[in-house]
């Protein structure tokens, strides 16, 4: 699929699912490279995996965020041979939430869920500190908005990255505020 084309079905998506109430940026905002043969998912998923970037200081920063989105992409780009960054949706501490590979796409961040699932990072180290309040109730909206728009059935299921595979992410103190939410699950 050519880089044209991957703009306008993400631009699509948005006008579409009508984001903009929770400022979802754009890929385009954050200068994502364009994705090697992305994986598309038809219909509504099962699962929400939350995840943390881990980075010590995460950021605050429209600027920061960015910078700290385009490394992450390079990284599962370049290391880890992804074909593009992992995740779904991106939380920032900014206020913003951010185009990763978006709706319908399928993700890298979880084996075994990949498929059926939406995966939402993040930015910063939540072992200790949970995530602000504004970046907990965007990624609240953002799922309530994967319902709406059909992306995420009405009954599924949130976990968090450690319950998939034997990782510490996506931090105890935000695995901790995840686990009262609705919809989480313990596997």
């Amino acid at each position: 699929m050519n880089v044209a084309l991957i703009k306008f079905l993400s631009l699509l998506t948005l006008a579409i699912c009508h984001c903009d109430a929770i400022n979802i940026k754009p890929r385009s905002s954050w200068g994502a490279v364009a994705a090697r043969s992305p994986a598309r998912i038809n219909g509504a998923v099962d699962y929400v995996i939350i995840h943390h970037s881990d980075n010590p200081n995460g950021c605050n920063t429209e600027t920061s965020c960015q910078r700290l989105i385009k490394n992450i992409q390079s990284d599962h780009k370049g290391r880890r041979n992804f074909s593009d960054i992992g995740y779904n949706f991106i939380i920032g501490g900014d206020g913003n939430v951010y185009e990763g590979r978006g709706w319908g796409y399928q993700g890298s961040h979880a084996p075994k869920y990949n498929r059926n699932s939406i995966g939402i990072v993040f930015l910063g180290n939540f072992e200790s500190n949970k995530p602000s309040e504004n970046m907990l109730q965007n990624a609240k909206d953002l799922i309530a908005e994967a319902v709406s728009g059909g992306y995420l059935k009405e009954n599924y299921t949130l976990l968090g990255h450690r319950q998939t595979k034997a990782t510490s992410c996506p931090g105890t103190a935000l695995y901790n505020e995840i686990k009262t939410w609705p919809h989480w699950k313990n596997i």
